[in-house]
């Protein structure tokens, strides 16, 4: 099964914006939280190609319940599946709630998202070490998850300039 995912935060600096007018094309199907207030807005989206939308996707609200963690769950061959979308933002607010948040889902995919951790584990030309990196680790460990490693080396950051 080919899968087609892109995960997308939503703004353009590091401390995130609410979610405004966002892109939309007939190939993809967006998932994203509407909250009640806009202090509330949602700063993560996920597309799905329209090509897997046998697998009947759907939005799952009451797992995770903050504004910056989309988790969408799926059906293959009777069995349910979970995708977990992240932004979590300078202050490391999403990496915080999943680290206080228990749940008890063995069935997670896939984890993906703008976590804002800089660490010399997936950055070479980065040469220190980041306490949220541990969060990180005890957070994908408790659901059952492991890290993937790139196979190409890119820069994981761009300077502000």
């Amino acid at each position: 099964m080919e899968l087609f995912i892109c995960s997308i935060p939503s703004s353009m600096n590091k401390e995130g914006k609410e979610l405004v007018g966002v892109s939309n094309h007939p190939n993809w199907i967006i998932f994203s939280r509407n909250l009640l207030h806009i202090s509330d807005s949602s700063r993560v989206i996920t597309y799905i190609n329209v090509r897997l939308s046998l697998f009947y996707f759907s939005l799952q609200k009451n797992i995770f319940n903050y504004r910056d963690i989309s988790c969408i769950f799926f059906f293959n061959h009777g069995l349910v599946y979970f995708l977990i979308n992240i932004y979590s933002d300078s202050s490391q607010l999403a990496l915080k709630y999943l680290k206080d948040t228990e749940v008890n889902i063995v069935s997670i995919l896939i984890m993906t998202g703008d976590f804002n951790i800089r660490d010399s584990i997936w950055d070479l030309d980065f040469l220190h070490y980041s306490l949220y990196s541990n969060i990180l680790f005890k957070v994908t460990d408790s659901l059952h998850l492991e890290l993937s490693k790139p196979t190409e080396h890119f820069p994981t950051r761009y300077s502000d300039n």
